[in-house]
């Protein structure tokens, strides 16, 4: 039975596509069987997992209108191991086409129903904004990845998101839960992000995955070359950091 986890926060700029890839590219080099679902007209998902959106037959957005199941339309990428559930600049016109419909907001829920046997992990990348489409995202997941980083005006995004999930779990999902808060280009030299990381933990206890993610180079320069910085570069520290992640996260399922 899937774990099924939105990676989402409404602050953009968080590194969310980047923590998205690479805990899909780590949870299957632990091991794992991985369907990455990209929710981001942009695409960025699709491309750093080595599929090109552009020549993309079948996406999200068909899945969405209910035109394509998830086994007609995710793609297995070979050079990071896990399937992909792809997404292009259709997917913007799939907002205007669901409010007219029935269920909209159960749409991507629905169709993971039926794969649920075939992965350990369902992993959705959603877009920053509050949207349709990020709805879909939460209705169908058990709980959400927060990636954060430790500076003053992530707090404040942080809240937002915390009363978008209360709503919801209260009014459309009860599952739904913060699975854990990850600390995302962290850099241990500034004394800020010391600070809000240590106000962090003592506000949301176990919450906080104890694996930090460093800032790093060769993660940024990953996406360039269509690959997560785990498959690209194994060896850099903050590839490592996100095998370490997977590993916790695989950790933690039991207790969750």
């Amino acid at each position: 039975m899937a774990k099924i986890f939105c990676v989402a926060n409404q602050k953009g700029g968080v590194g969310k596509t980047t923590s998205a890839v690479n805990l899909a590219a780590g949870l299957a080099k632990v091991g794992q069987r991985v369907l990455l679902v990209d929710l981001d007209p942009q695409g960025n998902a699709t491309m750093g997992s080595g599929v090109d959106k552009r020549q993309l037959e079948l996406s999200v957005y068909d899945v969405l209108l209910e035109s394509a199941s998830i086994q007609e339309a995710a793609i297995f990428s070979e050079k990071c191991g896990y399937h992909v559930l792809g997404a292009n600049r259709e997917l913007a016109g799939a907002e205007v086409e669901l409010v007219d419909l029935e269920r909209r907001d159960q749409r991507l829920k629905l169709a993971l129903e039926v794969v649920q046997q075939e992965f350990d992990f369902v992993l959705i990348d959603c877009p920053p904004s509050l949207s349709m489409l990020t709805l879909n995202g939460l209705c169908a997941a058990h709980g959400v990845i927060v990636p954060m980083q430790c500076e003053y005006f992530a707090l404040e995004g942080l809240t937002d998101l915390v009363n978008t999930i209360k709503q919801v779990h209260a009014n459309l999902n009860p599952d739904l839960k913060i699975i854990g808060l990850l600390r995302v280009m962290f850099d241990p030299r500034i004394t800020l992000q010391q600070q809000v990381s240590e106000q962090l933990k003592s506000h949301f206890g176990d919450k906080v995955f104890n694996t930090v993610i460093p800032r790093n180079v060769r993660l940024a320069e990953a996406p360039s070359y269509g690959l997560p910085g785990v498959v690209f570069d194994p060896s850099a520290k903050g590839s490592q950091a996100f095998v370490e992640f997977a590993k916790e996260l695989v950790q933690r399922i039991p207790t969750l």
